[in-house]
């Protein structure tokens, strides 16, 4: 789907940890208490830089609730302002004091607004797969990457507020 999209892909992000799921040695570091390693993430920002640079959007929205996990502040103070280097846009949905918008809602890429792949997940944050659905199915994907950006601020300014 990385290959195809042509004008943007979206991610939505409902999960506190996606320690099973990512670069589990980086995050041990991170627990440790060491500095990220150089070439951190370099395979992805490969990716990102290669889409954005060819004109493709690449951004997400992250539902979070505080006082955040050690793994959020992990993946925001460590993945999320390396991956802005390469041009990734990042949004906080912050339910801390609020209802979400997006109850049972869960992790999916969108891309194009047109092709929807739901995420499935263990209950400790093991990625199990993607299903790729019908465009017909993408509709009710977009409203809520709708919802989701309508209720979200940039990462930016709300790290600049919360960041741990």
């Amino acid at each position: 789907m990385f290959d195809d999209f042509t004008h943007e892909a979206f991610r939505l992000e409902t999960l506190d940890d996606y320690g099973r799921s990512g670069n589990a040695d980086a995050y041990r570091l991170f627990l440790d208490g060491q500095p990220k390693p150089q070439g951190y993430n370099s395979d992805w920002l490969d990716e990102v830089r290669k889409h954005v640079d060819a004109g493709r959007r690449m951004y997400r929205v992250h539902v979070v609730s505080r006082p955040l996990t050690p793994y959020l502040r992990y993946e925001l103070g460590w993945g999320y302002t390396t991956n802005m280097t390469a041009g990734e846009e990042f949004f906080i949905l912050d339910v801390t004091e609020r209802p979400s918008p997006l109850d049972d809602v869960g992790d999916f890429w969108l891309f194009d607004s047109v092709t929807a792949a739901p995420m499935s997940y263990t209950d400790d944050g093991g990625f199990i797969g993607a299903d790729t659905l019908p465009p017909e199915q993408a509709e009710r994907f977009v409203a809520i990457r709708d919802t989701a950006l309508a209720h979200a601020v940039p990462f930016s300014d709300w790290w600049a507020e919360h960041g741990q």
